[in-house]
């Protein structure tokens, strides 16, 4: 069911740091072919950072950790076509050998099955707008909850209900840690009105953490926020004003569930003339560099013991 990439097994053997990616960003959160582009680029600033990178999907009902070039050529040119798969779609898509691409809540489930400790992504799901009428709520949060695999994001999509999201992490016992920030980061701002439950200024200090969490009886993740870089940033004006004519169309249209998301981000893409593709690109970017900061710093606190 699980087939691991040739790189990934030699990594795992001499015991080195490895980080997953998603690869939804691939298929969903981006066009063809700057979607490729971007999984590529986000490899290699993993590797440059010291660790290995693992991109996981689905293709014809296995597990693959870690892809190659033709592979995520083939995932990035189905885009939307390609199944998205968070916990619920797992079985199906297995058990019907189909292909598809993994959600945050897919990864971290993936990862885990795999040993992988450290996962860098964009941004993750959450408590979506008007929930209380809907109750549209990420099934990652459920797993960030339960699943000890740590995510490294730019805080939650900006698209979501962040208040509610915080609240709900709260109460499934998620840390939420701002890297050398006290407020969360949203997506494709620096800040918001909310703030993160701790505060850790270097990838050293957030792996003693971890270290200490896994020291205790404390099951699941730790999410990891990591504020867009400032000369990729929005003015939260702007996004918010994109976002809200986004979530009215989606809204007119009755675009809801799994393709909401891939909607409002492409139509703020759209209302902002392309300029949040690329912040979302720098964002992600920014993120991978972080997530393998902090697996090696953990293994080489991990080696000293």
């Amino acid at each position: 069911m699980i087939k691991i990439h040739s790189d990934i097994k030699k990594a795992m053997k001499k015991h080195l740091p490895i980080v997953a990616l998603e690869s939804t960003i691939i298929t969903h959160g981006m066009p063809y072919p700057q979607n490729v582009e971007t999984a590529l680029i986000c490899e290699r600033i993993v590797r440059d950072n010291g660790a290995v990178p693992a991109t996981i999907a689905i293709l014809n009902g296995d597990i693959m950790i870690g892809l190659s070039i033709t592979e995520l050529e083939l995932l990035g040119s189905g885009g939307t076509s390609v199944h998205k798969v968070s916990r619920r779609d797992l079985a199906y898509v297995i058990d019907k050998k189909l292909t598809g691409a993994m959600t945050v809540s897919g990864t971290m489930i993936a990862s885990k099955m795999a040993g992988i400790k450290f996962f860098a992504t964009g941004g993750i799901g959450g408590v979506h707008r008007n929930a209380e009428k809907t109750f549209d709520i990420s099934a990652d949060l459920e797993e960030l909850a339960r699943t000890d695999v740590y995510v490294i994001c730019a805080g939650a999509k900006a698209i979501l209900d962040l208040e509610k999201t915080m609240e709900y992490l709260e109460t499934k016992g998620v840390p939420v840690i701002g890297y050398q920030t006290d407020v969360l980061p949203a997506f494709f701002t620096r800040e918001s009105d909310l703030k993160v439950d701790f505060r850790y200024d270097s990838p050293e200090d957030i792996a003693k953490f971890i270290l200490t969490k896994e020291s205790l009886p404390l099951p699941g993740s730790v999410l990891i926020c990591n504020p867009i870089p400032e000369n990729s940033s929005f003015p939260k004006a702007m996004i918010d004003e994109a976002i809200e004519k986004a979530l009215k169309e989606a809204d007119e249209k009755g675009i809801k569930g799994k393709d909401a998301t891939p909607f409002l981000l492409k139509r703020v893409n759209e209302i902002t003339g392309g300029r949040s593709l690329d912040s979302n690109r720098k964002l992600v970017y920014n993120n991978c560099e972080l997530a393998a900061k902090i697996a090696v710093q953990y293994h080489l606190l991990v080696n000293k013991k």
